[in-house]
């Protein structure tokens, strides 16, 4: 009797082991599976100007927008119909923004005579 105990828990052991081993294996492949590319984009923005460190992406896809107010007045940024609060001079805000069409997307500033100064641009997605 006292054999089969030993033996069944050996048996689960084994079994319990091997089983911890392939969570990983299985949760990493599920996440190469669903993994989705982010780009981050820095944008600095003042009187009155916008500069992009990239003005496209290759393909559609999620892309966070790191807009700083460079200026001295505040700025906000907006992007295929979502947009950042208005911002103080030096502070920084982030903006999440998944773009599904190959497109040009208009930029710019939304507060009033911003963007016919210059605040705006065009953004591509290949």
């Amino acid at each position: 009797m006292r054999q089969i105990i030993t033996r069944s828990i050996s048996t689960f052991a084994a079994i319990a082991i091997t089983s911890l081993a392939l969570v990983p294996i299985a949760s990493a492949r599920g996440e190469h599976q669903t993994r989705v590319t982010a780009t981050t984009i820095q944008v600095k923005g003042g009187e009155f100007f916008f500069k992009l460190s990239a003005k496209s992406i290759a393909k559609p896809g999620k892309v966070t927008f790191v807009f700083k107010n460079v200026g001295h007045v505040m700025h906000d940024f907006k992007i295929n119909g979502k947009k950042t609060p208005l911002i103080q001079p030096g502070k920084t805000a982030k903006l999440v923004v998944t773009f599904t069409t190959k497109k040009k997307y208009n930029y710019l500033c939304t507060v009033p005579g911003h963007a016919a100064a210059g605040m705006k641009g065009v953004f591509t997605v290949r």
